[in-house]
């Protein structure tokens, strides 16, 4: 009985998310190894199921993953970790996929960014510097750069609310 894409997708993803969270949580580093397995898994999955539109369908989600997570990335509220890890589930879900994806992953990175700001007492801070990064949007206003914290604690494991976005998203939109 042959497997289907959408199982194989999430045979893939579940054993991964495992070390990527780890690594993430712990050492807020997504090691790029699992990255470009995630990456090639996605392209092979996706060529093997669908052929030349799956190898299309796997590149622009790829691409649309990687986009409105580098435009975070450049204003220095995400790593690049976040950003390649996302193009990679990208390229495991492909491009239909993405949207939803995207609005679970900003979801539930929401909540773990609320956890964060509760735990580490830093609430008054984290606000002033979203208030920051709105208002730099705006016409004539400059779009501010943070630092890295020095403390990594005070970071979010982003990867982990990639990795749980991607997952749901596979659960329940099996395509």
């Amino acid at each position: 009985m042959p497997v289907s894409p959408a199982l194989m997708k999430i045979l893939l993803l579940i054993p991964l998310s495992i070390p990527i969270i780890y690594f993430d949580v712990r050492y807020r580093r997504i090691p790029n190894l699992l990255v470009l397995a995630a990456l090639v898994a996605g392209l092979t999955i996706n060529i093997s199921s669908a052929g030349f539109e799956g190898a299309v369908s796997s590149l622009a989600g790829a691409a649309v993953a990687f986009i409105p997570m580098f435009l975070i990335h450049i204003v220095g509220a995400m790593g690049a970790g976040d950003v390649k890890l996302f193009a990679a589930v990208g390229a495991v879900l492909g491009i239909k996929l993405i949207p939803a994806t995207f609005v679970l992953v900003v979801m539930i990175g929401g909540v773990l960014a609320v956890y964060s700001m509760l735990r580490s007492g830093t609430v008054f801070t984290t606000l002033h510097g979203v208030a920051r990064i709105f208002v730099g949007v705006l016409p004539g206003w400059e779009m501010p750069r943070f630092a890295i914290a020095p403390d990594r604690r005070h970071t979010i494991p982003y990867g982990v609310a990639i990795m749980f976005g991607s997952l749901v998203t596979a659960f329940l939109f099996r395509t």
